[in-house]
């Protein structure tokens, strides 16, 4: 059964060029570079390396994909969760709603910001879901804080949007095999809420 080790990207500069698509820090860099050095030590050979189009795992992907000659592809499916479409609700006010409470309360809070907002949130979870169960083989994903709890919650069946708190850098192990995605190997956490 394939495993897949989802690392999530590293920290991001408090002053980005691009606040929506922000860069890493240098302790960012540090991280990637680190989680690199793992994966190298713990994998005998190397593996295909999936990365979400956010430019923050992307960078956080570089020295690994260096290290093993592999150009990284681009999975849209395992970017950051989609907040509602709601000029007047910042990204960040609504995750500080969403993340204390459950996967249901976090698409009905989107929905009365943005009709249809519920279906979409469904879809981008079924999405992440499915981009690691499509993993024909042991496979590296560089992701985000949310979606790594999206997999952990569909592993271990929680209604909770944050199960733990992947820390910038750590890598968490999935199995997938007969449509089903287990926890193998949970991830250094943070102990702030910070994502």
């Amino acid at each position: 059964m394939p495993l897949v080790y989802l690392v999530r990207h590293g920290r991001v500069t408090a002053t980005p060029h691009d606040a929506r698509d922000p860069e890493l820090d240098a302790a960012g860099q540090a991280q990637a570079e680190a989680a690199a050095q793992e994966l190298q030590r713990r994998l005998p050979h190397p593996l295909p390396i999936l990365c979400s189009p956010l430019r923050r795992c992307r960078e956080t992907a570089a020295p690994l994909a260096r290290a093993w000659n592999r150009e990284p592809r681009i999975e849209p499916r395992v970017i950051e969760v989609p907040s509602p479409h709601d000029p007047a609700l910042s990204r960040d006010a609504w995750l500080d709603r969403v993340l204390g409470g459950s996967w249901d309360e976090a698409a009905q809070s989107g929905e009365r910001h943005e009709a249809g907002y519920a279906q979409r949130f469904a879809r981008w979870r079924s999405d992440v879901a499915q981009a690691v169960l499509d993993c024909a083989g042991d496979t590296v994903i560089f992701a985000h804080f949310i979606p790594i709890n999206a997999l952990a919650a569909a592993a271990l069946g929680a209604s909770r949007v944050v199960s733990f708190r992947p820390a910038n850098g750590s890598i968490t192990v999935f199995e997938t095999g007969g449509g089903t995605i287990r926890l193998v190997e949970q991830g250094r956490e943070v102990a702030s809420r910070v994502v």
